[in-house]
């Protein structure tokens, strides 16, 4: 979809006063049970084990200590959800890291199924962000999950992240091939987001993304 600079510019800046004001943790949901009521326009993160979800929650809303960040994979064992202040009509949703976990695998596999089940079952998700990490590009777990997310008829994105940690010919390159590998997969959104948490690259396009989704939605 291709945009005017002015329609971009006007995004931009819908997407800085989303996140303008302060952010706070609302739900833990360990089971599908335990969900909050639907209402606002929900967006997810998604991603392999420490991928960089919180770090990149916490870049987004500006707030270092929003979402907890750890080196261990597997910390996140629940659907985290986060709103902002009393009139933006967006809540956040951090998911467990699929892939390896430093936990026993049996919960693994509990919190796999969680995951699923919400894909397949909220109405109120407009869009997951599923997130890469640049320096490894798209693995096969990964693909089970766009595949999933397929069937769901859930609009995704893919955003790469630590894209400071590569070169930026390698990081190109990767962009590039993620994008190619998207033309397989008919949910997908065909734009790849580069993203540093810790450089704060690609945030302003992905609040951005988010103004966006609100507007179509009408919300």
């Amino acid at each position: 979809m291709t945009t005017s600079a002015t329609d971009d510019a006007e995004l931009i800046e819908q997407g800085r006063k989303l996140f303008a004001g302060q952010w706070h943790f609302t739900h833990a949901a360990p089971s599908i049970a335990a969900l909050p009521p639907m209402g606002a326009m929900e967006v997810a993160f998604a991603g392999r084990s420490n991928v960089g979800k919180s770090s990149l929650i916490n870049a987004l809303t500006g707030q270092t200590t929003l979402a907890r960040t750890s080196h261990t994979p597997g910390r996140t064992q629940e659907l985290i959800f986060f709103e902002g202040p009393d009139k933006v009509p967006l809540r956040l949703v951090d998911m467990p890291g699929y892939g390896y976990a430093a936990a026993p695998k049996t919960k693994v596999a509990s919190w796999t199924a969680l995951i699923h089940q919400f894909l397949l079952g909220r109405a109120s998700l407009a869009r997951v962000y599923v997130l890469i990490d640049a320096r490894h590009g798209l693995k096969d777990v990964d693909q089970e999950v766009l595949t999933t997310l397929d069937k769901s008829a859930v609009s995704y994105q893919l955003v790469l992240t630590k894209a400071d940690q590569i070169k930026p010919a390698e990081l190109a390159a990767r962009v590039a091939e993620t994008e190619a590998a998207l033309a397989r997969h008919p949910a997908a959104f065909p734009q790849v987001l580069a993203t540093s948490s810790r450089a704060g690259t690609g945030m302003a396009e992905l609040r951005a993304a988010m103004a966006r989704l609100l507007r179509e939605r009408g919300a």
